[in-house]
C-alpha cells in the first residue's frame, strides 16, 4: 500500500509522543505497525529490542527512571501477547506506559477468518492487562482517543493503556492536534476534619511510625517534613525507597518483617501508612504486628483498612495530604519526643547490621556500588538472590527515580527496564542486578545492549540456575525439580557482540571490577561466578509460605 500525501498515523503518534515530553520509543517492527515505526524512527528515537515483552519492560523503565510517559510499539496477534506479561507488571506497579499495537485492516477485524496476525478478541486481551484499552475506529478521532488514553496513563494512581490501531488506518491520512497539551489533574485534598484529626493523633504521640509505599513516589518533601517534625520512624515497602533518601538518620527502610523493624512497630504507639497495599511479601504473609492505632491515606478507597484495620482512613493524594499535615503539625507545635529519635535511630543501625552478618562476604557488593557509583544513578533489579537479600535493603537508594524492580514479582524483566533506564537518563550510569535464570528469559536483549550502547553495566550472579527456589527445595529436603540450568560462556557470547565483559571471583576483585566497568560509560557484562565466590552464611530463601512445610 503506498503512503498517501500529508499525515500518517504515525505523524499523528510523533505528535502526541511530543506533547508529552517522550523522546524514544521501543518495540519491534512489523507489517502492521510499519507507519508508526517510520515516524518515530524518523523524527524520535526508535530502540529496537529483541522481545515485544521487552518493549513494554523497557518502556515502564523508561517512565519510572524519569518520571512521566513512556511508550512500546508491537504487532498485533502474537506480538499483542508477547507484550501481555509485561503490561501486568506496569499494572501492578502503576506506570505510565502508552502501549501501541497494529491491528489487521478494518474490514477483516473481527472477520475470524485467519487474517496474518489476527487474534481473537485482542481488545479483550489487553483490556484485562492494561488500566485503559480502546480501539481507534478512523483517522478524525484517532488523536483524541490517543490524548485519553495517554491522560488515562498518566492519571493517578498510573498504568498502562492500550490503542490497537489497524493497519490502513495507519496509513491513512490523519488530522494533527496542534501545540496544547493536557495538564494533570491536581491530586484529591484530604479532607479537612479527618486531617484535623489525623494530625491531632500524630502531634500526641510518643513513639510514631510512618510506612511508607510506592503512592509516595512524588511526595519526598512533604514526606521528609513530616517524619522531621515527628521524629518519626521511616519504614517503607520497596516501592517506597527513596522518597526520603536511605541515609536519612531516621530511615529504616526496607525492614519492616525484620527482627529489629518487628521491634520498633511493637513499640510504636501510632502507625501512619501512606501509598502502601501492605503486600504478603513484606508483611510476612500478613502476620506482621502493627499499632493498634493506624491512620492509613490511601488514593484507593478499597485499600483503607483491606489488610490492618485502619482507626483513621483517609482517601487522598499523598502529597496532597502529607504537605497538609505538615502545615497541620507545625500548627500544633508537634515535635520530636525523646528518647524515640535514638530509638529509631539505634533500630536503623541494628537492622543493618544484623543484615549484614547474614551476608557475609556479599555485602562487598552494595558497598563497592555506593562507593563508585553517583549519588544518582539507576539500580535496576531483576527477581533474584542478589536483589532478594540485599539490592531490596542494604544497597541505599536516595530517590525513587533510581528504584527499578518488578513489583509483581516476575522473574527476566530488569534488563529491560534497565534499557529503557539509561535511554531515559544517558548522562548517568545504570545498574542492573540480574541472576543467570533471569538473564536468560530475555537473553537477546545483549544485541539490543551491543547494538544502542547504553551506559549500563549488566551484573550477573550465575549460580547455574534459579537458586532461590533451588534454596527452598534443599531447605525442605526435597528433590531438586527444575531448578539446575546451562549457563553460557559469558566471555564467548560478549566477544561475539562486541561487548566488554569482566569476571568476578572473589571479594577483594568487586570494588576494582565495579570501578572499572562503570567507567567504561558504555555496556559491560560483569559476570559474577558464585560458584567460586564465597557462599553466604546461611543460605538465602524467600519469605513465602509454603503449605504443609515446617514452620
Amino acid at each position: 500500500m503506498a503512503t498517501p500525501t500529508g499525515h500518517t498515523g504515525g505523524d499523528l503518534l510523533v505528535e502526541v509522543l511530543r506533547r508529552h515530553g517522550v523522546d524514544t520509543v521501543f518495540g519491534i517492527v512489523s507489517v502492521h505497525n510499519l507507519p508508526l515505526v517510520e515516524a518515530v524512527d524518523r523524527e524520535l528515537r526508535f530502540v529496537p529490542v529483541r522481545h515485544e515483552a521487552t518493549a513494554v519492560n523497557a518502556a515502564d523503565g523508561y517512565a519510572r527512571a524519569r518520571g512521566g510517559l513512556g511508550c512500546a510499539l508491537t504487532s498485533t496477534g502474537t506480538g499483542a501477547g508477547n507484550a501481555a506479561g509485561s503490561l501486568v507488571e506496569s499494572l501492578s506497579a502503576g506506570t505510565s506506559v502508552l502501549h501501541v499495537t497494529g491491528q489487521v485492516d478494518t474490514p477483516y477485524l473481527g472477520s475470524g477468518r485467519g487474517f496474518i496476525h489476527e487474534t481473537k478478541d485482542q481488545l479483550g486481551m489487553l483490556t484485562a492487562v492494561s488500566r485503559h484499552a480502546v480501539t481507534l475506529t478512523d483517522p478524525e478521532s484517532a488523536g483524541t482517543l490517543l490524548e485519553e488514553a495517554v491522560a488515562r496513563a498518566l492519571a493517578a494512581p498510573g498504568g498502562p493503556s492500550s490503542v490497537e490501531w489497524p493497519i490502513d488506518l495507519q496509513y491513512a491520512t490523519h488530522p494533527l492536534l496542534g501545540p496544547a497539551g493536557s495538564t494533570p489533574a491536581p491530586g484529591a485534598p484530604p479532607e479537612p476534619d479527618a486531617l484535623a484529626a489525623a494530625a491531632g493523633l500524630l502531634a500526641a504521640a510518643e513513639r510514631p511510625v510512618v510506612w511508607a509505599g510506592g503512592g509516595v513516589a512524588d511526595a519526598g518533601p512533604a514526606l521528609r517534613t513530616v517524619v522531621e517534625l515527628l521524629g518519626a520512624g521511616l519504614l517503607t515497602s520497596n516501592s517506597g525507597r527513596g522518597a526520603v533518601p536511605e541515609d536519612h538518620p531516621l530511615c529504616v527502610g526496607n525492614y519492616a518483617t525484620s527482627p529489629g523493624g518487628r521491634a520498633l512497630l511493637a513499640e510504636a504507639d501510632v502507625l501512619l501508612s501512606i501509598g502502601t497495599h501492605f503486600r504478603s511479601n513484606e508483611t510476612a504473609d500478613y502476620t506482621l504486628a502493627v499499632p493498634a492505632a493506624h491512620i492509613q491515606v490511601d488514593l484507593d478507597p478499597a485499600a483503607v483498612g483491606r489488610v490492618y484495620p485502619a482507626t483513621h482512613g483517609l482517601v487522598a493524594d499523598s502529597d496532597a495530604f502529607l504537605t497538609a499535615l505538615a502545615a497541620e503539625l507545625a500548627a500544633l507545635g508537634a515535635a520530636p519526643r525523646a528518647p524515640w529519635p535514638a530509638r529509631v535511630r539505634a533500630a536503623r543501625e541494628a537492622v543493618r547490621e544484623q543484615q549484614r552478618a547474614a551476608l557475609g562476604d556479599h555485602t562487598a557488593f552494595p558497598d563497592a556500588l555506593r562507593k563508585v557509583l553517583p549519588r544518582r544513578a539507576v539500580i535496576a533489579r531483576d527477581v533474584t538472590i542478589a536483589s532478594s537479600s540485599w539490592g531490596n535493603r542494604l544497597l541505599e537508594i536516595h530517590d525513587p527515580r533510581d528504584n527499578l524492580f518488578p513489583r509483581g514479582g516476575g522473574i527476566g524483566q530488569g534488563l529491560g527496564m534497565a534499557i529503557g533506564a539509561a535511554a531515559a537518563r544517558p548522562g548517568e550510569p545504570t545498574v542492573c542486578i540480574a541472576g543467570d535464570g533471569g538473564l536468560a528469559v530475555h537473553f537477546g536483549e545483549l544485541m539490543t545492549l551491543a547494538q544502542e550502547a547504553p551506559w549500563l553495566v549488566l551484573l550477573v550472579f550465575d549460580d547455574g540456575g534459579y537458586g532461590v527456589l533451588r534454596n527452598m527445595q534443599d531447605g525442605l529436603g526435597r528433590a531438586r525439580s527444575g531448578v539446575d540450568l546451562t549457563s553460557p560462556d559469558y566471555a564467548a557470547v560478549c566477544g561475539a557482540l562486541g561487548l566488554a565483559h569482566t569476571r568476578i571471583t572473589d571479594p577483594a576483585s568487586v570494588t576494582s571490577a565495579l570501578d572499572d566497568a562503570v567507567g567504561l560509560r558504555r555496556p559491560v557484562v560483569v559476570e559474577v561466578d558464585l560458584a567460586a565466590y564465597p557462599p553466604m552464611p546461611a543460605p538465602f530463601t524467600p519469605p513465602v509460605h509454603v503449605p504443609g512445610a515446617p514452620s
